[in-house]
């Protein structure tokens, strides 16, 4: 089975076995991780439905690219700049490519009689404890502004030169 999936901004077509060089992930060496955005999934010529698809890969490596050499040159004008580049890269091993282990939806059952009383106590719990934090919020709110209403300071004005002395004696 293949799949397209994308990361890093790129499209790539994975099969289980695979190694491909992505963007840089989050993770260290031997972590697996789920490609989740997958964009088409498919087995021979058949197309399977690519929401219910899940792609798992390893980390290999966490690595750097080939260097990229940037040069700009103006002729006749001495202006010459040399700058390299290595882009940070993640080697991935693709484990497996099949239908995923997703939950289904569930469905809200209906509370039980011992849990209703718990459920009421900790509504009413609640709204207690927020009530508090509204008094405190307008306090730190009030505390902030005149620091921001602060007006700048003046700078001293510019000092004149003194007046030469007369060199015609």
């Amino acid at each position: 089975m293949f799949a397209i999936v994308r990361t890093g901004g790129k499209q790539y077509r994975v099969a289980a076995g695979d190694k491909i060089a992505v963007e840089k992930l989050a993770g260290e060496a031997g972590d697996t991780i789920t490609l989740g955005d997958v964009l088409l999934a498919g087995e021979g010529d058949s197309i399977a439905d690519a929401t219910k698809v899940s792609v798992s890969a390893e980390i290999i490596a966490q690595a750097k690219s080939e260097k990229v050499v940037v040069f700009k040159k103006r002729r006749r004008h001495n202006y010459r700049r040399k700058a390299g580049h290595r882009q940070q890269m993640t080697l991935l091993r693709i484990t497996d490519v099949g239908e995923g282990k997703k939950a289904p939806a569930k469905k809200a059952a209906a509370p039980k009689k011992e849990a209703a009383p718990k459920a009421e106590t900790e509504a009413k719990a609640a709204p207690a404890k927020k009530a508090p934090a509204k008094k405190a919020a307008p306090k730190t709110a009030a505390t902030k502004e005149p620091a921001a209403k602060k007006a700048p300071a003046k700078k001293a004005p510019a000092k004149k030169a003194a007046p030469k002395a007369d060199e015609t004696k």
